[in-house]
């Protein structure tokens, strides 16, 4: 297993990284690559940190527990967001009353029907605003390599142009930081397995599905899935 510092060489640069002991909010779903990202920022970068998620009607809303649950754990104010407006005006297959959540690789075509309409937009505006009128200095993005052949919102161009906008929109300097967006889950999994502590992933959730135990054929249970293989270590998380 690589080190946390040569992760950080080959996958990062000072670009990506918030400065150390500096402040910023979060976008926390209760997904292994935010919560590790939350995980990180604190125990590594030493900054001080503020949560946000979402309820915005998507079938896996029991990922909400999980983000509380971190944040309990780590001490981080934590607020939870409902936005009704995106399963009632929105069409997703990972909203309630949705298609049916698709099976197969991550990177499939039919996972972009997985897709919610500028998602990302929305909530990191939000995100951004809150972060403005606390006075912090940076919001963090947990979106990562993986994201970017299914979600638009993921790509490292959308974040650069959201950041160069963020800049345009407050008088008091704000930025956006997307930390792992050219890392997999392989090493965003490397990262929170050294980390002390280490990340508990049994308190992280992936699956799409929003059943009582993770489906293992979703796109995203088979990413992760695929990430705790090569490293050769047991998902906590129980799958069907």
């Amino acid at each position: 297993m690589r080190t946390i510092n040569e992760i950080l060489s080959g996958f990062t640069d000072m670009t990506l990284l918030p400065p150390v002991g500096s402040s910023g909010v979060q976008i926390v779903s209760g997904g292994m690559d935010s919560v590790t990202l939350l995980h990180f920022l604190i125990k590594y970068r030493k900054c001080e940190m503020t949560a946000l998620s979402f309820d915005y009607g998507q079938k896996h809303r029991k990922e909400l527990e999980c983000a509380k649950a971190n944040c309990k754990e780590l001490g981080v104010e934590h607020h939870i967001v409902a936005l009704p407006f995106i399963s009632a005006l929105f069409q997703s297959a990972l909203l309630t009353g949705g298609s049916d959540i698709p099976e197969g690789h991550y990177e499939a075509e039919n996972m972009k029907q997985t897709v919610v309409p500028n998602r990302n937009m929305i909530m990191s505006s939000i995100a951004v605003g809150f972060g403005q009128s606390q006075k912090l200095q940076f919001l963090s993005l947990g979106v990562h390599a993986g994201d970017h052949a299914i979600y638009p919102d993921c790509r490292a161009e959308f974040i650069d142009a959201f950041r160069k906008a963020v800049q345009l929109s407050d008088w008091n300097p704000f930025t956006v930081f997307a930390p792992f967006q050219r890392m997999t889950k392989i090493e965003i999994l490397e990262i929170g397995m050294q980390l002390r502590p280490p990340v508990d992933y049994g308190k992280t959730w992936t699956c799409y599905k929003g059943e009582e135990k993770a489906c293992g054929k979703c796109g995203a249970c088979q990413e992760r899935l695929e990430a705790f293989a090569v490293l050769k270590i047991t998902d906590p998380c129980t799958m069907l």
